[in-house]
Order: structure tokens, then sequence, then C-alpha cells
């Protein structure tokens, strides 16, 4: 596997080395022991999967305080922009972002620290999402921040897609918000 860290901390791009022949092509999606020996020690404790069409964004979506979760994340089928953006007090990249096309194609993924903020925009017809998590989903935590928050400043590919979003992520606090509520 290919491990590359970018400009903010923590966060890493992992390209799997993909074997392949006339059937297709295998790959290592996950290797505990390599992953731990460039990244760190992590313990996954549960799998997901989602599905969406064209147009569907998610998040931006963290866990906060205890409940807050690292993941590794990566597409199956069809393609994403995945957008992980920095929460963690005191850091210089504080309210950074990273951008990252991810796709069946390019089998990249992307290893996101806890305490941030995780979002996608699908820009295939549909995609299968798969991601690892470090701690289990607490609904009691959950926090959803604007996608579209200025201050945020993530170009979102929208040119002639209709977006999709669910009700909280319509309804997403602001950055500024969220300093007000990590400070208490």
């Amino acid at each position: 596997m290919k491990f590359e860290e970018q400009y903010i901390k923590g966060v890493w791009v992992i390209e799997p080395v993909r074997y392949g022949d006339a059937r297709g092509y295998f790959c290592e999606s996950f290797k505990k022991s390599e992953f731990e020996q460039v990244v760190g020690k992590i313990d996954f404790v549960q799998d997901n999967e989602s599905m969406s069409s064209r147009g569907v964004l998610r998040g931006l979506h963290f866990q906060s305080g205890e409940f807050s979760q690292a993941k590794l994340v990566r597409v199956s089928q069809g393609r994403v922009l995945d957008v992980a953006v920095d929460l963690r007090h005191g850091s210089p990249t504080y309210g950074k972002h990273i951008a990252v096309e991810l796709s069946m194609e390019n089998g990249r993924q992307l290893f996101i620290p806890r305490h941030f903020a995780h979002g996608f925009l699908v820009l295939s017809d549909i995609a299968q999402f798969q991601y690892k998590v470090d701690n289990v989903y607490a609904p009691q935590a959950e926090v959803t921040l604007r996608f579209d928050d200025p201050a945020l400043g993530i170009d979102w590919p929208t040119d002639g897609m209709v977006l999709n979003l669910s009700e909280k992520d319509k309804h997403g606090l602001l950055l500024s918000e969220i300093n007000l509520i990590n400070d208490k």
C-alpha cells in the first residue's frame, strides 16, 4: 500500500496495490499491521456502507467528545468528492479541509482521524461508499456542520447538479457555532 499524509496532519490518502489480469483485479483494502506501522494504532469496531445517487451530499457529520470517530473511507462503486474538516482545538489547521476524489477506478481511501467533520458528494450516477470506524455510533453526540459554510471554503463541484440533502444536512451548524459548542 502507498500511504501519503496530507497537509493536515493525521489525514492520509491510502492507495492499495492492485494486481490485475484479464479477469479483473485483487487488492488488500486494509491490512492492520501495515496500517499501524505507518499511520498508528487503530481498533476499528464497525464497518458501514451506504448507496447514494448523483447529487446526494452527506455531511458534514461528526460525533463530539468521547464518541468521536476515526474513519477509513473508500468507494467500491462510482465516485465521490470526499471532504474532511479539522475540528481539533489548538490545531494549526483548525477549520481547514481536505477534499479528495475517491472512486472505484482510482482505489484511493481516506483515513480521517478523530475530531474531524466528514462528508461526501456523489459525482457518478450511483456510489457505494464503505467506511470503518473506531467508535460506535452515538446519536446523542452527532453534530452536523453546514456543508456550505463560507468559512470553510469548500468548492463542491455541483455544476448542473441538483443537490439531495437530508433535513439535518440542510440545517447544520456554522463553524462559528461549533466553536461555541467546543468552548463550553
